[in-house]
């Protein structure tokens, strides 16, 4: 019986809410940056007091260039929401599957940390990879829910 561990709605939300925070502050500080200059705009006293002689003083130049960045910050979020989006945890009866690149199987699991689960919500797999090294990966219930029946499906399989 395979158990599923979805990407968590703490850590979509969190990505949600970064991008609307980019694309909010790009279009405040673009409207400073360039809509101030008009007569109806309501910040005209600000484009008056940061051009000088025709030459934008570095708080201008500021707000020209920081809504390029934040909007190009948003797409990248975006994208990542993306990727993210359709992330899973998967324990099935062989492997731990970590979305569609890594897996870990069980006979190659030392140990499991589970102390800070209860207080943090996260424990530490150790395991060794196909090289003989030994990975710490650290799985928190921030990143992934339904992880503490994976966990206990972890336990099972393990001892």
């Amino acid at each position: 019986m395979a158990i599923e561990a979805p990407i968590s709605k703490f850590k979509k939300n969190n990505l949600k809410m970064y991008i609307v925070a980019c694309l909010v502050f790009a279009a405040v500080f673009a409207y400073d940056g360039y809509l101030s200059k008009y007569e109806w705009s309501h910040r005209r006293s600000f484009y008056e007091k940061h051009i000088k002689e025709g030459k934008p003083d570095d708080t201008m130049k500021f707000n020209q260039i920081t809504p390029i960045i934040l909007v190009v910050l948003a797409v990248v979020l975006f994208g990542r929401f993306r990727v993210l989006k359709d992330g899973r945890l998967l324990a099935d009866e062989n492997e731990l599957i970590l979305g569609d690149r890594e897996k870990i199987p069980f006979n190659s699991i030392q140990k499991i940390d589970k102390t800070n689960f209860d207080s943090k919500g996260h424990f530490v797999i150790t395991y060794k990879d196909k090289n003989g090294n030994e990975i710490n990966r650290k799985l928190s219930d921030k990143t992934y829910d339904n992880l503490t029946a994976v966990l206990d499906h972890l336990v099972a399989k393990i001892s």
